[in-house]
């Protein structure tokens, strides 16, 4: 004999949703209570309609056709209107109001209280949050699409704009943050529907549950877009109906952020995406190769210890900060005061790296305003992460600067320092992850992020290869520190390596340092 498992039990002493069988030979059973229908003992008033006793009743007599009846509270509340919500829909979805507070009934009985005017809500009758409001009201799918709300008023107030002589079944949920439960009870009944609307609010709470919802039930979420207005509730409060009804028959299809479906999602793609954002390092040859320091990618120069990779980096940051781009620099190698006076001296174009330099030249005076003129526009910003922070501060602290700063370069240097791993292995794995994040991180954020990579005897990086892998550009510093010609033996070679913006690759120009002034400068 045909039988429907999974369905609401009749028995108010049970409540469950879920653990009733029922066959169209007129008999059933509960497992979580256990008990048998029909009996002597006491029923939903729905029972007798949705399980019928007679014989000969077919599983699509019973189960097809039938629309569940509301579940009545033998009280004295009134269906009264309210926030533009007419007596009607309150009574449809038997909703009622006191002098303190008002009910709203759910699937198995259980109440959800709102205080008046208080707006606080608190449970009766053994509410427990785990199904939808209004679920009781619709056959599972009776209709084509299904809208959902974040919460009971704004249900009422959309099933009341689209009224019309169709079904149109909307529900809400509990709250902002449904349980497992709830989707493990519902998945079904939700799933019956061929389109899932969504009129939830525009906000972090809104877009969770979109995202949620979206991944229980992929390719078949829409949003509806709430232009002006906060929910669905204020639609019907501004007069809005036709706005509303046209903003929900073209809602959009919904995918979460990190998914890229439909054609205003890559149209959006193509119009929004800037072309290469970069900015010239003001070496000639490599500029040729790279076009310029690129935000949205991760940089890294490469080379052996002593070849001038921190002196090429402080050239860097100083060329941007004078052409007015915000930086924020880290020299894990360095004192604060040490990096800092790296961008005094190509300022004066002197080496006033130290306080003993800067008072045998009796020049004070011009490094306060040499200070002065390099952070007055408040473009430069020297960071530190405090001892026992690693790869988590550094990604937080990068996302801060772009977010909160406006930074569009963030420097640091060498990679490697800011792991500290119990044994290789383990330093190779952090490396690896760090990588990850940070060439995820430039892109998200569009910043520039800009490292050095310390490399083994074999040129490769030392420690973790990943390095090279996700960095989107390598340049190779090479330098002949043994020359017997200082000239040479102070002239660091450039090569890219790597060149995912353009492509180009090979010898990039050199830069010459100065042993007077302490700075690099291009030769050709």
């Amino acid at each position: 004999m045909q039988e429907i498992a999974h369905q609401p039990c009749p028995y108010p002493a049970c409540g469950s949703s879920d653990a009733f069988s029922y066959n169209a030979g007129g008999y059933g059973k509960c497992h979580a209570c256990n008990r048998s229908y029909p009996s002597r003992e006491e029923v939903y008033d729905w029972a007798s309609d949705k399980y019928p006793t007679k014989k000969g009743a077919t599983v699509t007599d019973v189960f097809e056709t039938y629309t569940p009846k509301r579940i009545d509270t033998p009280d004295s509340g009134k269906y009264e209107g309210m926030r533009g919500i007419t007596a009607q829909t309150m009574q449809d979805y038997n909703v009622k109001t006191y002098s303190d507070r008002q009910e709203y009934v759910y699937p198995s009985g259980g109440i959800k209280v709102r205080a008046l005017p208080e707006k606080a809500f608190y449970a009766k009758n053994g509410f427990k949050g785990d199904e939808l409001f209004g679920m009781n009201l619709y056959t599972a799918g009776s209709a084509k699409k299904l809208t959902i709300t974040e919460g009971e008023l704004d249900a009422l107030s959309v099933a009341q704009m689209l009224k019309s002589s169709y079904i149109n079944p909307v529900v809400s949920l509990p709250s902002a943050t449904p349980s497992k439960k709830l989707w493990d009870k519902c998945y079904e009944w939700v799933n019956s529907f061929d389109q899932i609307i969504l009129s939830v609010d525009n906000d972090d709470a809104g877009n969770e549950i979109a995202a949620r919802i979206a991944k229980l039930f992929p390719n078949k979420v829409y949003r509806v877009d709430h232009s002006k207005y906060k929910d669905a509730n204020e639609f019907l409060k501004a007069g809005a109906g036709a706005e509303f009804k046209a903003a929900w028959w073209n809602a959009k299809k919904y995918t979460p952020e990190n998914i890229l479906n439909t054609a205003d999602q890559f149209l959006k793609l193509y119009q929004d995406t800037p072309n290469h954002q970069y900015v010239e390092t003001g070496i000639r040859d490599l500029d040729d190769k790279i076009l310029g320091l690129m935000q949205g990618h991760f940089t890294v120069f490469k080379a052996p210890t002593g070849i001038g990779k921190t002196e090429l980096m402080r050239y860097l940051e100083y060329t941007l900060l004078k052409k007015g781009i915000p930086i924020a620099a880290w020299h894990l190698e360095e004192t604060k005061l040490r990096s800092l006076l790296g961008l005094v001296s190509y300022e004066l174009n002197d080496n006033l790296t130290r306080r003993d330099l800067i008072e045998d030249k009796q020049r004070e005076a011009d490094v306060i305003d040499a200070i002065k003129s390099l952070t007055k526009d408040e473009l430069f910003y020297q960071f530190y992460l405090q001892d026992g922070e690693g790869s988590e501060e550094l990604c937080d602290q990068i996302r801060y600067f772009s977010q909160a700063c406006g930074v569009k370069y963030v420097f640091f240097e060498p990679i490697q320092d800011v792991i500290v791993g119990s044994s290789d292995e383990s330093k190779e794995q952090m490396l690896a992850d760090l990588s990850v994040r940070l060439s995820k991180l430039a892109a998200e954020l569009n910043v520039g992020i800009v490292s050095i990579g310390h490399t083994n005897d074999n040129g490769d990086f030392k420690y973790c290869r990943m390095i090279g892998q996700r960095a989107s550009v390598i340049v190779n510093l090479q330098r002949d520190k043994d020359s017997t010609d200082m000239h040479e033996r102070n002239t660091t070679h450039l090569h890219v390596e790597k060149n995912r913006p353009t492509g180009e690759v090979g010898q990039a120009g050199k830069m010459r340092f100065s042993t007077d002034t302490f700075t690099l400068r291009e030769v050709f």
